[in-house]
């Protein structure tokens, strides 16, 4: 990995943007140059400034401190809404150099207990009751469990103490490979338990950059920070704010109603962050009939979701700015590839965008060779925001191959001009709105149900959601099961609620080759949209 630190300095200063070597010196550095400036603005009506940023990290991490003994290394996982006090939370513990672990709340107990044990964390941070949800309960059953991990409930408030109590920030090494790992972010992929990807600040940073660059983002943006702050797009955006003093709109849960006039009331300019969002952006328009609901909008970013090349030119005639300015990434490798406002709109409606500076990509064909442009094969990469490895290490040798590229186990080609269009995936997950759903997990805890002898997790293609999960499941002679039996069975097995199928649907026999694999394209083939009679939640 190139020396990402001097990189970083002379790409910031290039563009009259700040940059640090780490988070907390970002923050600091923020509220020197913009003290009055607005980092965030939620619809409840309340806003902070940089230097309000600042202070109340300050104070939230001596509290920390002083009450919980969080300091340098010390792993601490939290799952929070997206409110101001989650991204006071994470500067306080930047603050501090402790390793965070931002789980999204939609995870539940069987998730929150794996993930807590395997990052040894010992302090979890949750909400009391959030949309419906006993969060505290959960907490404190996990940590019925481990003696050494404690349990702070937060709603709308974090612990207060003394910033001058703080210990001195301890300094940074030189080069930004010996960067610590800040950051747990943990993923549901191939493996039926999620895995942690260990992050520092500067990986993070890197993808945050980067989106920045493409957005070509300023001071006077105001950007949408719509969905679930926990993901690692979510902490991008916040670093990327600090960057280039551009303000976050913050919002605890999407509406469809709600949620885009908290935007046209404050004068949005970017509009993200994927095609759920979007198809609610174009839906208040022409609802409104009217003029631009969007009246200052430059673009709208978007990820992790396929988005239908059509919704770019409909944004754009119909609400105006650039269209959509996407971009692909993995938790793993974040922004590795992504649009840039100038692009044609043949490149924003059918590609994700070329290579983000400093990264490199290879496409390897299915035989192990090397793919020419507009060859189908696996993406590969390497650049200054992919991961080292997983907390788990027995997980590397697979993530990398003799060359060191990661392997995203997406499937895409890379045109003649650098620009990559996704295609599919080896991995065997679903990516519902964003989210990743372990088939393998799923099929798992089905296989346990006393009614199935079969059973097969597949994503089909959904219009909003970009995929949703269809289980096909053989029962056993005699036994009966129906949708609402599958989901109350999963919820019971503390599974989350956006990885329960929607759509179920019975078979005699799942099919499987010889050597027992599951021969799942013929099922997506079979249920298809335009053949699919099963039931949705």
């Amino acid at each position: 990995m190139t020396d990402f630190i001097e990189e970083l300095a002379e790409r910031t200063t290039g563009r009259g943007w700040v940059g640090a070597p780490s988070l907390w010196e970002l923050i600091e550095r923020r509220a020197v140059r913009t003290p009055d400036a607005v980092l965030a603005r939620e619809d409840t009506g309340r806003q902070m400034t940089f230097a309000g940023y600042r202070q109340a990290c300050l104070v939230a991490a001596a509290g920390l401190s002083t009450d919980y003994s969080v300091g340098e290394g010390t792993s601490v996982s939290w799952e929070l809404p997206t409110w101001i006090e989650s991204l006071v939370l994470v500067g306080a513990l930047a603050r501090l150099g402790a390793r965070q672990n931002p789980l999204i709340p939609i995870y539940r107990g069987r998730e929150v207990s794996f993930i807590t044990g395997q990052s040894h964390a010992s302090l979890l941070i949750v909400p009391s009751v959030y949309r419906g949800f006993d969060f505290a309960s959960m907490a404190h059953h996990v940590a019925m469990g481990r003696p050494k991990m404690a349990v702070l409930v937060v709603d709308r408030s974090l612990p207060e103490g003394d910033p001058a109590d703080l210990p001195e920030v301890r300094p940074l090494p030189e080069f930004a490979a010996d960067a610590p790992v800040r950051w747990l972010f943990y993923t549901s992929g191939t493996t039926a338990e999620p895995k942690g990807a260990q992050h520092t600040d500067l990986t993070v940073m890197a993808s945050a950059l980067a989106m920045a660059e493409c957005l070509d983002m300023n001071a006077d943006d105001v950007s949408a920070l719509v969905f679930p702050f926990t993901h690692i797009g979510g902490i991008g955006w916040l670093m990327a704010a600090l960057f280039t003093g551009c303000t976050l709109l913050v919002t605890e849960a999407f509406d469809p109603t709600t949620t885009p006039a908290f935007l046209a009331a404050h004068d949005v300019t970017l509009a993200g962050s994927g095609t759920p969002f979007h198809l609610a952006y174009l839906a208040a328009q022409r609802k409104s009939g009217g003029a631009s609901i969007f009246p200052h909008i430059r673009s709208y970013p978007g990820g992790g979701a396929p988005k239908p090349p059509q919704l770019h030119y409909d944004l754009k005639a119909e609400i105006g700015g650039v269209g959509i300015v996407s971009g692909y990434g993995l938790t793993e490798a974040p922004i590795v590839v992504m649009a840039r406002t100038f692009d044609p709109d043949q490149k924003l409606a059918d590609t994700e965008g070329p290579a983000t500076p400093g990264v490199t990509i290879k496409v390897v064909a299915l035989d192990g060779s090397l793919a020419p442009p507009g060859v189908e094969g696996e993406i590969r990469l390497k650049g200054p925001q992919v991961i080292s490895g997983y907390l788990d290490p027995s997980l590397d040798a697979d993530a990398f191959d003799d060359e060191g590229f990661f392997r995203s186990g997406d499937l895409g080609i890379v045109d003649a001009e650098g620009f990559v269009t996704i295609t599919g995936r080896l991995k065997d997950i679903i990516i519902r709105n964003g989210e990743n759903i372990s088939a393998k997990e799923v099929e798992d805890l089905l296989y346990a149900h006393p009614a199935v002898a079969d059973v097969a997790i597949i994503g089909l293609p959904d219009a909003k959601t970009g995929e949703r999960a269809c289980a096909v499941v053989a029962v056993k002679d005699g036994e009966l099961f129906s949708l609402e039996e599958m989901v109350k069975f999963l919820k019971e097995r503390d599974l989350r609620v956006q990885a329960i199928p929607e759509q179920l649907e019975l078979v005699p026999a799942v099919p499987r080759n010889p050597a027992g694999k599951i021969l799942k394209h013929k099922l997506r083939e079979e249920f298809a949209p335009s053949s699919n009679t099963g039931r949705t939640t």
